[in-house]
């Protein structure tokens, strides 16, 4: 007859192995997010100033779902914002890739501090974003060039 506690103390090993095994297949199939990483070219100036602002999605997984045809959002600092969203194929883990780059140009005609905030929303959540700052001096129209 064999002895029930050797038995049961087999059994929990087995099952605490089990139990490791799939903790780490869950870990390993989780998805990287990527960083946002946002700039403004140039940085600084006269108005009126034109601002090509870029933005790069960099690392984590190409086929990061939350990042997967988001709604864009552009809030400008001056009290204005622009969105838009893309029209996509349905997602498929391991085929659908994110979009890398973004970039858009903005004319600022007054002088001022401007946070400009790049926002990656799913339905109205935000799932990723960034922000970089764009300074704007007085021009000659704002009498900065007398």
């Amino acid at each position: 007859m064999s002895n029930p506690a050797i038995l049961f103390r087999s059994v929990s090993v087995s099952a605490c192995a089990l139990l490791l095994a799939a903790t780490v297949v869950t870990a390993g199939q989780e998805k990287k997010k990527p960083s946002i990483s946002v700039k403004a070219n140039p940085a600084a100036g006269f108005s009126p100033l034109k601002v090509f602002v870029s933005v790069d999605v960099k690392g984590g997984s190409d086929d990061f779902p939350e990042f997967y045809c988001p709604t864009i959002e552009w809030i400008w600092g001056d009290d204005t914002r622009t969105e838009s969203t893309a029209d996509c194929d349905p997602y498929e883990a391991g085929t659908s890739e994110i979009r890398r780059r973004y970039s858009v140009s903005r004319i600022y005609q007054t002088a001022g501090n401007y946070k400009v905030e790049f926002r990656l929303k799913q339905k109205d959540k935000v799932v990723g974003s960034g922000s970089t700052t764009v300074q704007v001096r007085p021009g000659i129209r704002d009498g900065g060039g007398q």
